[in-house]
């Protein structure tokens, strides 16, 4: 049993809040998710009500995971506040330490993301990088995986990251259960852009949306941007930047990713040869699939399937 502790700060925003336990508790056999306080008294909320979590700051002692969500970003300075100091003082060393959105600038504060990558919402960015300077900050995506640290964007990045810790500790199979669960997409890469123009097309505007689904149930062929630009009925130019603008990344990225996902699925849940993989999910060699997973995940097919296989198939 993996023990995630949430840690709720003052002018905490409920909905990030209520992440870690809608995403990890649906796997109540492998995690079991505890809320705590620096102190613990009740913490008042950025909406209209105050949260009264049942644990104090010990619970971070016994913590596998400790999750940092948004709050009211004034009360870090530069500078943790006593009390916030002294509760993150309580976290065992080898806990895994994870941020979502303002949390970030706790982590910064308390000196752990000194000489790391780390990422915070796109608004804040020239606000964390004045006070941290030393926090080699990425602005651009979603979430950043240093090992023991991980830090998220905003809002919903609290749910791709928590996802990705599922994927990562359990593999892609049971990180899709509980995406469907959850009734989120399953799989967004960190590296994806936080800010997308325009996320929602204007009802008069034609959208990318079913050429995607298309793509989806076709990744075995060697489909190129102009197959999906007829399929979608437009241009190819103006497919690319709708296409852009609706997802942000652009159509031959985003076909990588998703190909990317569907071989780790398969190189979890099957015995199929790496070069048979490459073919179902649309690459045209298995040197092409070893290559992309590398850029993607940083090992081999039969480096990650010897990691993960046993997890996704339980």
């Amino acid at each position: 049993m993996h023990r995630i502790v949430v840690l709720a700060l003052a002018g905490v925003y409920p909905f990030e809040l209520g992440i870690p336990k809608r995403v990890f508790g649906v796997l109540p056999d492998r995690y079991e998710v505890l809320t705590c306080t620096v102190d613990g008294a009740p913490v008042r909320s950025n909406a209209d009500f105050t949260i009264t979590a049942e644990h104090g700051p010990e619970a971070l002692e016994t913590a596998d995971t400790v999750v940092i969500p948004p709050f009211d970003v004034s009360l870090v300075t530069g500078q943790l506040p006593e009390p916030m100091a002294q509760a993150l003082a309580r976290i065992r060393p080898g806990a895994r330490v994870v941020s979502i959105c303002t949390g970030a600038f706790v982590l910064a504060a308390a000196g752990l993301l000194d000489g790391r990558p780390a990422t915070t919402h796109w608004q804040l960015t020239d606000l964390f990088r004045r006070l941290f300077p030393a926090v080699l900050l990425d602005q651009d995506v979603l979430f950043v995986d240093d090992g023991d640290v991980l830090t998220s964007a905003g809002a919903a990045s609290g749910v791709d990251v928590c996802l990705h810790l599922v994927r990562s500790d359990h593999g892609s199979h049971v990180a899709n259960q509980v995406a469907r669960a959850c009734v989120v997409p399953p799989w967004r890469d960190g590296g994806q852009a936080q800010y997308i123009e325009q996320p929602v097309p204007q009802p008069s505007t034609a959208s990318t949306s079913a050429t995607r689904q298309w793509a989806l149930a076709h990744l075995h062929l060697p489909l190129t941007q102009s197959e999906l630009a007829d399929h979608a009925r437009m241009s190819l130019r103006t497919f690319a930047r709708r296409f852009r603008d609706e997802v942000g990344v652009s159509p031959g990225r985003w076909l990588i990713q998703q190909r990317v996902a569907r071989a780790r699925e398969l190189l979890e849940s099957s015995d199929l040869p790496v070069d048979q993989i490459a073919g179902q999910v649309g690459f045209a060699t298995g040197t092409s699939l070893r290559q992309h997973l590398r850029e993607s995940i940083g090992v081999s097919p039969l480096a990650y399937r010897r990691t993960f296989r046993a997890a996704g198939m339980s």
